[in-house]
C-alpha cells in the first residue's frame, strides 16, 4: 500500500484527517479547523455513525482536497490502541484517493477525555504510526511474473506538533518490527528451516551493535541437554536448533535479563499422531510465536532501547514422519530432570518450549521469563480473537502485561491452571504426559515444570 513513510513538518498536504465519536459532532478543538463549517454538516450526515473506523469523505474542503472524518467509537473507555484502527482505515482511504500527503489532526478530538482515559501526543502519534506502517505490510517476495502488483505510494504524514511527529516515528519503527515477524510467518517451510531462521538472526544482529546470536544444533544441544529439541526434530532432515538472540545494553548490563522463549516450530505436521483433514495446512505458522519474539527483538535493540539486557530463545524443530520419529509411549528426560511420557506426538510445540524454559531458568538469571506460543486452538475455542490466552504464576508481572495489552489493544485473558488439574498429567510410567485429554489444562501444566514467573500468550 505504502512504499515509504515519512514525516514532514513543511508543505501542503492534499488530506486532513480529523476525528470524532460515536454520537458526537466535532468538539471546539476540532472546529478550529473547519473554516468553511463542512467538517460539522458531515458530522450530521446518516453514514457518519463514528463507529471506530467509520470513514466520511469531504472533498474540497476547508482549503484541502478532501477531509477524512474518523470515527473514534465510544469516548468511554477509550484505549490508545483503537488510534491503530483509526490509522488503518484512513491509510486505506489515502492510497485509494493516490495521495501523496496527508495531515493529521486527530488530537484535537482527544482533548477533553477523561483523565484515566487521555491520550497524549507523543502517544496518539505513535499509534498512527504504527497503523500506517503494519499497513504497509504486503507479502510479495514469492510472487512470480504473472502477478501484476498493485503500485505502492510514497505518503508524507504531517500533525499537530513535534510530539505527535516524534510519536509517528516511534509508531513506525514499531510496525517494521511487527513486519519483520509477519513476513517471517509467511516465509513457506521450504525456505524457513530452522537454521535458516537461525540465519535471518545472524542478519538481523549484524546490523545491530546491541545484538548477538549464537545458535546451538547438533551436539550443542546434546550437550545442554535439550531433548524436546532433539527428538521432536529427529524426524526431518531439516535438524532442530534454538537460536539465541541477545541485547546488551549501553549502560544497565549488570541487571538480570528479562527472557522470552518463543516456539518456532518451521512446520508441523504433527509427527506420527499425524493433523488429518485440513488440520495440516496453514502449518508453517506454528512458529508465529517465535516469530513475534524475533520481531521484538528487532524492536527493542532499535526503538525501545531498555537499559536492561534482554534475551530471546527461539526453539525451532520441524515436526515431520520417518522411521527416526519420536513415538507415542516415549518417555524424554529433561534437563531439569523431570521425565514426560509421550501420548501425542502433535503436542509437540510444549517440549521445545521446555527446552527453553530449563535452559532460561538455568542459565540465564533471568528477572522473568515470556514465552510465546502457538500451543492449541484449544484458546481460539475459548476465547475467539478477542483476546490471547495468558497463563501467569506473578500477580505482579500479570497485571503489567494485563496493562500493555489493554493500552495497545493487544488484549489478553488469564486463564487457570490450578493445581487440583495436576492429577490430570500424571503418567504411569514417569513424572507427566506431555497431553492428556483435557485440553483445557494440558497445556500449561506439561510447562510448568520449567516454569519460573512465566507468562505464555
Amino acid at each position: 500500500m505504502f512504499e515509504s513513510i515519512k514525516t514532514a513538518t513543511r508543505g501542503k498536504a492534499g488530506v486532513l484527517v480529523v476525528a470524532h465519536f460515536s454520537g458526537e459532532g466535532i468538539n471546539a478543538d476540532t472546529k478550529a479547523l473547519d473554516n468553511d463549517g463542512s467538517i460539522a454538516k458531515a458530522t450530521k450526515r446518516p453514514d457518519a455513525s463514528g463507529d471506530l473506523g467509520n470513514v466520511v469523505e469531504i472533498h474540497d474542503s476547508n482549503g484541502y482536497e478532501r477531509v477524512l472524518l474518523i470515527g473514534l467509537g465510544q469516548r468511554e473507555g477509550f484505549k490508545p490502541g483503537a488510534l491503530r484502527t483509526v490509522a488503518g482505515a484512513a491509510g486505506r482511504a489515502i492510497a485509494k484517493a493516490k495521495a501523496t500527503g496527508a495531515e493529521f489532526q486527530v488530537c484535537p478530538a482527544l482533548n477533553k477525555l477523561k483523565k484515566a482515559d487521555s491520550v497524549d501526543a507523543f502517544t496518539a502519534g505513535a499509534m498512527i504510526g504504527e497503523g500506517l506502517g503494519m499497513l504497509s505490510w504486503r507479502y510479495d517476495d514469492l510472487r512470480g511474473t504473472k502477478t501484476e502488483l498493485t503500485p505502492k505510494i510514497k505518503l508524507s504524514v504531517q500533525g499537530c506538533c513535534k510530539q505527535f511527529l516524534d510519536g509517528v516515528e516511534r509508531g513506525l519503527g514499531f510496525a517494521e518490527g511487527t513486519n519483520i515477524a509477519r513476513t517471517l510467518s509467511q516465509t513457506p517451510p521450504n525456505i524457513a528451516t530452522p537454521m535458516w531462521i537461525a540465519n535471518e538472526a545472524k542478519k538481523m544482529a549484524r546490523k545491530s551493535k546491541n545484538l548477538s546470536v549464537s545458535v546451538f544444533s547438533g551436539k550443542k544441544l546434546e550437550d545442554e541437554k535439550l531433548v524436546g529439541h532433539i527428538n521432536v526434530g529427529k524426524a526431518s532432515e531439516n535438524k532442530p536448533c534454538m537460536i539465541r538472540i541477545e541485547y546488551t545494553p549501553d549502560r544497565g548490563k549488570s541487571k538480570k535479563p528479562i527472557v522470552i522463549v518463543g516456539k518456532t516450530m518451521s512446520y508441523d505436521s504433527g509427527g506420527l499422531s499425524i493433523k488429518v483433514g485440513g488440520g495440516m495446512r496453514g502449518m508453517k505458522r506454528d512458529k508465529d510465536g517465535g516469530c513475534g519474539a524475533f520481531g521484538a527483538m528487532h524492536i527493542i535493540a532499535n526503538v525501545i532501547k531498555p537499559n536492561r539486557p534482554v534475551v530471546a530463545l527461539l526453539v525451532s524443530a520441524e515436526n515431520s514422519i520417518s522411521d527416526e520419529a519420536y513415538r507415542p509411549d516415549d518417555v524424554l528426560e529433561f534437563r531439569n530432570g523431570t521425565t514426560v511420557e509421550i501420548t501425542n506426538t502433535d503436542a509437540e510445540g510444549r517440549l521445545v518450549l521446555a527446552d527453553g524454559l530449563c535452559y532460561a531458568c538455568d542459565k540465564e538469571n533471568p528477572e522473568y521469563v515470556v514465552d510465546i506460543a502457538t500451543l492449541t486452538g484449544g484458546v481460539v475455542v475459548a476465547l475467539g480473537k478477542v483476546f490471547a490466552g495468558l497463563w501467569c504464576d506473578d500477580d505482579e508481572l500479570r497485571e503489567k502485561v494485563e496493562a500493555a495489552g489493554n493500552s495497545s489493544g493487544e488484549r489478553v485473558w488469564r486463564l487457570p491452571h490450578d493445581p487440583q488439574y495436576n492429577a490430570m498429567m500424571r503418567s504411569p510410567v514417569a513424572d507427566i504426559l506431555n497431553s492428556a485429554p483435557w485440553i483445557g489444562c494440558r497445556v500449561p501444566l506439561t510447562l510448568r515444570a520449567g516454569w519460573r514467573q512465566v507468562g505464555s500468550y
